[in-house]
């Protein structure tokens, strides 16, 4: 089947985010003595939005208040170092251009800070999706669907006809969570297995097949 409107995460799935992750997080643990993190650890400790990341690369039982500290560390580092390695995955660019102008609509869900998300996205792919919402204090981030759902109603979109595209479990369950099928990516930051045991219902090796698959 043809599918009318695309939802995508971000990182690991339009955007290889994870080098200046990395760089950030590394940033914090160095500041404050801790442990630094190799870039295939902060691979599965991303996923579930920034204070949970921060949460995870910290030492075992640090204190809320310097949780909060070093969340804010990470965030300000971050921002001002959000592209220096960033880049999209190979074909994800032709893949949306062409997409585009087959008339599929698309937009951007993410558990990174929506102040963030909104430029990383247009930074990289201008005028390429109709909305892209990042996290919001105070609303449940991905898995839940609460965004995914005001993101649909603002689109005007069916689940039924909306595919919803993620590189990890936590995206297959934010689609299965709002009554999405999902396609797992497999260039991103985890793999087929766990994608499978989270229930995808397909997979795409590179963003031509993604773009196939979307196309029917």
């Amino acid at each position: 089947m043809k599918y009318t409107h695309v939802i995508f995460d971000l990182d690991g799935t339009l955007l290889n985010t994870i080098d200046d992750l990395t760089d950030a997080g590394n940033h914090v643990c160095a500041a404050r003595g801790w442990p630094a993190h190799t870039v295939a650890e902060f691979k599965l400790m991303v996923g579930n939005g920034i204070p949970k990341l921060v949460e995870r690369f910290s030492p075992p039982g640090t204190d809320g208040e310097t949780l909060a500290a070093a969340l804010a560390e990470f965030s300000a580092w971050y921002a001002a170092h959000s592209e220096d390695r960033t880049a999209p995955y190979p074909g994800v660019p032709e893949a949306l251009a062409s997409l585009k102008g087959a008339g599929v609509r698309m937009a951007v869900l993410s558990n990174k800070a929506d102040a963030i998300a909104g430029p990383l996205v247009e930074r990289y792919f201008p005028g390429v999706f109709e909305a892209v919402q990042g996290a919001l204090p105070g609303v449940p981030a991905k898995p839940d669907p609460t965004l995914l759902h005001k993101l649909l109603e603002r689109l005007g979109a069916s689940p039924e006809t909306t595919l919803f595209v993620g590189d990890s479990n936590v995206d297959v369950r934010t689609g299965k969570n709002g009554g999405l099928p999902v396609c797992g990516v497999l260039w991103g930051f985890r793999d087929r297995a766990e994608l499978e045991e989270a229930g995808a219902d397909r997979f795409a090796c590179t963003a031509e097949e993604l773009r196939q698959i979307i196309l029917g």
